[in-house]
C-alpha cells in the first residue's frame, strides 16, 4: 500500500462527507474557500485583503472575488482603515459567526458519533496519528511556500 496515494483518496471523500452533514442540518452550503476566510476572520477579529491573502496562502484576485460574493452575501463588512482611506478591513459579520460556529458544532457532533463508532483499536489510531496529521499539514505548507519561491 502506498500512504500518499491512500491518503490522497481518503481526503476528498472524508471532506465531502462532513460536509453533508452540514447540509443535512440545514445550513448554508458555502465554498470550502469562503470558510477558510471567516475562520481568519474570526480568528483575527479583523484582517485587510493582502494580509487575508498571506494567511490563506491565496492570489489577491481570488480573495478580491472572495470579499465580493461574501459582502453581498452579508457574511462580510468591508470597513475603510482610519488611517490609509485606500485599504479597507475585512471582518466576518455577526449572522457569519453564527453560521461559522454551527457549521463547527455540527461537523464536531458528526465525527464525534463516527469516530464514537469505531472499533476501539480504530479510534486508537486515529487519536495517534492527529498529531502526525498535523505535522504533515506543516510539512505540505512549507513545500508549497518553497515551490511558490521557485516559481
Amino acid at each position: 500500500m502506498d500512504t500518499a496515494t491512500e491518503l490522497g483518496r481518503l481526503l476528498g471523500p472524508l471532506r465531502r462527507a462532513v460536509l453533508r452533514t452540514r447540509r443535512s442540518e440545514g445550513l448554508p452550503d458555502l465554498p470550502e474557500a469562503q470558510i477558510e476566510l471567516l475562520r481568519v476572520l474570526a480568528e483575527t477579529g479583523s484582517i485587510t485583503p493582502r494580509e487575508a491573502a498571506i494567511r490563506l496562502r491565496a492570489a489577491p484576485s481570488t480573495i478580491s472575488n472572495l470579499v465580493r460574493a461574501m459582502t453581498a452575501a452579508e457574511l462580510v463588512e468591508r470597513t475603510p482603515s482610519a488611517t490609509d482611506l485606500r485599504t479597507v478591513n475585512l471582518s466576518a459579520t455577526p449572522r457569519a459567526l453564527d453560521m461559522l460556529d454551527r457549521y463547527d458544532r455540527t461537523s464536531t457532533a458528526a465525527l464525534r458519533r463516527a469516530l464514537d463508532a469505531l472499533p476501539p483499536a480504530g479510534r486508537l489510531a486515529i487519536d495517534e496519528a492527529l498529531p502526525a496529521l498535523a505535522d504533515l499539514l506543516v510539512t505540505l505548507e512549507r513545500q508549497d511556500t518553497t515551490d511558490r519561491r521557485r516559481a
